[in-house]
């Protein structure tokens, strides 16, 4: 008797370890496909048949600053959920890669909600996002119970932010984010960066220095002031060269302070002029910069960035897994620009961003929150 029951039970064993064995090479096989999906984006189209068929479907929730529109992505048997959080780009929810990848996601099992930040694709960062994805969370959970986050650019910070203190979210994914922001303003303005007594300088891209302003107008308190700089960034955005000097004449003491900072090119002045702002926009840098809330996250983290890019510098990525500890997964890949392939990619390098992006891909799809991958 006892011999048949002992065998019974290691019959189900065995079928319970060939079952766990199956579901790990699935997803592995999973991640794979995003993985060349992200990696190579002409490859995309191809990769289609070998996911689950997907719906776009247009959704909206409601925020503390009213209805949030969205795209979800839906398969016909969801295995987890998802939140998208764009950055700075006017297309927003819309942006060719974001909606790559989130039919890639889609394709491999996941409900994915795209929602449209208003700020974020007008290039500002007020705050309002953070409240505006942790409503996404929310909606999200009565789709499926098992949720998780990923930020791009200026909008992991919101992200970040909204999963704290989350116990729902699985996993927090930071794909070029930023730990401190009053630290990617130095590197916007000087090309300085830093971390564990290691300097590094690049050579700046003056585009950026006016995505900046147009971050910072926002965080302006005097009306005249926010119009005038906000016609100024108008100017700029469209061409870095432009003429903007009678609109700068106007500008007030506030506004004055601003735009001294933006036009910074000296390391040594970043600090007094950061000092020189309103307590306002000091307060919402502060506010905005999630390193401080890392500590609370629950959730896994993982982080990605590419150590050429030219808006956020990666060591604030190093910042953001040294705070998380042992729960993050950090990446550092050579052939990305700011959030996508760079346009020169040695062989070697596209193997070893290959090998780090399918364990993040590992990672991200698991419906624990652990992956297969986490060693």
């Amino acid at each position: 008797m006892r011999t048949r029951r002992a065998a019974r039970w290691s019959a189900l064993a065995g079928l319970l370890g060939l079952v766990a064995i199956a579901v790990v090479l699935a997803r592995l096989a999973d991640a794979l496909v995003l993985t060349l999906g992200l990696a190579v984006p002409a490859a995309a189209p191809w990769l289609e048949p070998l996911g689950a068929p997907v719906t776009r479907e247009a959704f909206a929730y409601a925020a503390a600053g009213g209805a949030v529109e969205a795209d979800l992505y839906r398969p016909r048997h969801p295995r987890g959920a998802l939140l998208l959080v764009h950055g700075l780009s006017p297309a927003g929810r819309r942006h060719a890669d974001l909606v790559r990848l989130a039919r890639l996601l889609a394709q491999r099992g996941q409900a994915v909600l795209v929602p449209h930040f208003a700020g974020l694709a007008a290039f500002r960062l007020s705050g309002h996002e953070v409240e505006e994805v942790r409503a996404g969370l929310r909606a999200l959970r009565a789709l499926h119970p098992s949720v998780g986050v990923a930020g791009f650019s200026f909008g992991a910070g919101p992200a970040l932010l909204a999963a704290v203190d989350e116990p729902a979210v699985r996993v927090v994914g930071c794909f070029g984010g930023y730990a401190h922001l009053r630290r990617v303003i130095g590197f916007v303005t000087t090309g300085e960066h830093a971390f564990d007594g290691r300097r590094y300088v690049v050579r700046q891209e003056e585009y950026n220095r006016w995505k900046l302003l147009a971050l910072l107008v926002g965080f302006v308190q005097d009306d005249g002031d926010r119009q005038r700089l906000a016609a100024v960034t108008r100017a700029r955005l469209d061409d870095p060269a432009a003429d903007t000097a009678a609109l700068e004449s106007g500008l007030g003491p506030e506004g004055r302070a601003i735009l001294a900072l933006v036009r910074n090119r000296r390391a040594e002045a970043v600090e007094p002029l950061l000092a020189a702002l309103p307590p306002g926009a000091q307060a919402a840098l502060d506010r905005l910069s999630p390193a401080g809330a890392v500590a609370r996250l629950g959730a896994r983290l993982l982080v990605a960035h590419g150590v050429d890019d030219p808006s956020i510098p990666f060591t604030e990525s190093l910042r953001l897994a040294a705070e998380a500890g042992d729960r993050a997964r950090l990446a550092i890949l050579g052939g990305f620009h700011h959030t996508g392939p760079g346009e020169r990619w040695p062989a070697l390098g596209r193997l070893g961003d290959a090998v780090r992006l399918l364990r993040l891909g590992d990672d991200l799809l698991a419906t624990d929150g652990l992956g297969a991958a986490r060693t």
